[in-house]
């Protein structure tokens, strides 16, 4: 968005005008007297716009106005209500629908050069050999790598319609030749399902990492497969899952409570009130589940947690979740961009808002994370700070509390080994991945016939491959790390993310899942009942 610095007081002040932009022409035989007359507030919002377009000294971008100005409404309405920009709303879309059309491959950009991760197993590019390492130059004809492709602009290219090919020019450096591959595009998924594997003999376990539109069909199949495999407990983890679709929430609670069991019910400004009940289809109604939370559980992943803990179903391990307890729905803007507006709450089924108070502004409530760091109850259970106005009591007589979050039944204090500040800082900077991919690159005849099972079991990450990382991490990182003391837990992400780019998520997640504290106390909890 560039807007000259000047123009500044006056889109402020755009900003602060009452209403949404809503499109329509001013007539300019009006006189001007009449913009702050009768007309309503949108409406003196789109005069002032096209007074600003049509009558202003110099050019201004009001397409750049229009979005500060929707931006600073939403801002001061509260903290869920968003604005999408139209070149945003695809991606935004895809990824809440659970798939796209492509060719089938996870990739970034090496050295300028769109480079495959890993094809997607029996997906378009991996029916016609496509494999990692392979570096696309050429897309029907034109050639897409230099410094002017972006991942944006990359994804485009390949990208379209479903069931239209594109003709691909592949660099393959283990041969050292150019291929040829015709790739028909085919619906892509968006996987939200992490992982689906059994612990031991009788605990499953299912990782959902957002809630889309394909979730319960996902969630459905890993849990049918689990059940085969002879599960009859259940760790559903949501740690980190922002939430998403409230309907697909309801589905999946559903599954584990008995019929006509309140799952949770909204409250619109009118008082209006809509309540969700479970059905007779739920399959896992007998089966013990403890569903895993943390401080970046949200919305969605609250509803489960709150449907089963307020139901006395089951057991909530972990942290007190995020406290988002508002539901959004979106709504087109008419110009290909949308808002996901507040429509109304949602509580539990004792009649608990888990939603916080985000009176003190935007930047105040995303900042809570710091402050529950400062008052320890990320470590200790005792400092979570509780209201009694707040206390509900479910049918079993458990004691439990609204007013930000999910409190879990069974507290398990933040790892400080691997979820410490330098862990998280070499995750997010994206650096582990290029390094595992230079090494894998280097050679990939090495796991060629490497099982899944034996790459689990068998592989240890050496001394000198850590030694390799750090030198690596502190040629390329803006800051100098150092990861002495946690030199374990390094060599288990980088085995982890070696497991991703080889075989996919759910082994990233297996690996990573090892000794992991909240599945400890689990396995604990489960000897115990």
């Amino acid at each position: 968005m560039n807007i000259n610095k000047k123009y500044l007081p006056l889109i402020i002040g755009v900003a602060l005008a009452a209403g949404i932009f809503v499109g329509g022409k001013l007539s300019f035989t009006d006189a001007p007297d009449r913009l702050f007359t009768s007309n309503s507030k949108k409406d003196k919002l789109n005069r002032l716009i096209d007074y600003i377009d049509h009558e202003y000294v110099e050019d201004v971008n009001t397409d750049s106005i229009v979005d500060v100005t929707v931006n600073r409404i939403l801002d001061n309405l509260d903290p869920h209500s968003t604005y999408i920009a139209k070149e945003d709303l695809q991606a935004e879309t895809d990824k809440m629908k659970g798939d796209f059309v492509g060719i089938g491959v996870t990739f970034y950009t090496y050295r300028d050069t769109v480079t495959v991760i890993r094809a997607l197993q029996n997906g378009p590019s991996d029916n016609v050999g496509i494999k990692g390492g392979d570096r696309i130059i050429e897309a029907n004809g034109d050639s897409i790598f230099g410094k002017n492709w972006s991942n944006d602009a990359v994804v485009s290219k390949l990208k379209g319609e479903k069931g239209t090919k594109v003709n691909l020019k592949v660099y393959r450096p283990s041969e050292n030749k150019i291929l040829d591959f015709k790739v028909r595009r085919n619906d892509v998924p968006i996987v939200s399902m992490d992982a689906a594997y059994m612990l031991n003999a009788d605990i499953g376990y299912i990782k959902i990492n957002r809630f889309a539109e394909s979730t319960y069909k996902e969630f459905k199949k890993g849990l049918n497969e689990l059940q085969d495999r002879g599960a009859t407990k259940l760790v559903l983890d949501l740690r980190d899952n922002p939430g998403g679709f409230l309907n697909i929430a309801e589905q999946i609670a559903d599954e584990f409570l008995e019929k006509d069991k309140l799952i949770l019910f909204t409250k619109n400004k009118k008082g209006n009130i809509e309540n969700s009940y479970a059905t007779a289809k739920g399959d896992f109604e007998k089966g013990d589940v403890y569903v895993l939370i943390n401080e970046n559980s949200a919305s969605a992943s609250e509803i489960i947690a709150g449907a089963l803990q307020d139901n006395d179903k089951g057991t909530i391990v972990g942290r007190r979740s995020f406290g988002k307890g508002l539901v959004q729905r979106e709504m087109s803007l008419g110009d290909g961009s949308a808002i996901r507006l507040t429509i109304s709450r949602y509580y539990t089924p004792t009649g608990r808002s888990i939603q916080r108070s985000y009176e003190k502004g935007n930047k105040d409530y995303y900042h809570e994370y710091y402050k529950r760091i400062q008052n320890g109850e990320l470590t200790d259970e005792h400092k979570i700070e509780v209201a009694d106005s707040l206390k509900f009591t479910t049918p079993k007589g458990k004691v439990v509390y609204g007013g930000g979050g999910i409190i879990p039944d069974e507290f398990v204090a933040i790892d400080e080994k691997r979820e410490n500040a330098t862990i998280s800082r070499i995750l997010a900077s994206g650096i582990i991945e290029y390094f595992v991919f230079e090494e894998l690159d280097k050679d990939r005849t090495t796991f060629k016939n490497m099982s899944k099972a034996d790459f689990k079991d068998n592989f240890e990450v050496s001394d000198e491959e850590l030694k390799r990382f750090s030198d690596y991490l502190n040629v390329r990182a803006r800051y100098k790390i150092s990861f002495a003391a946690y030199n374990d837990e390094v060599k288990l992400f980088l085995k982890a993310k070696l497991a991703e780019q080889l075989y996919g998520p759910e082994v990233y997640t297996e690996i990573t899942n090892i000794d992991d504290a909240m599945i400890n106390r689990v396995l604990d909890l489960s000897y115990q009942d």
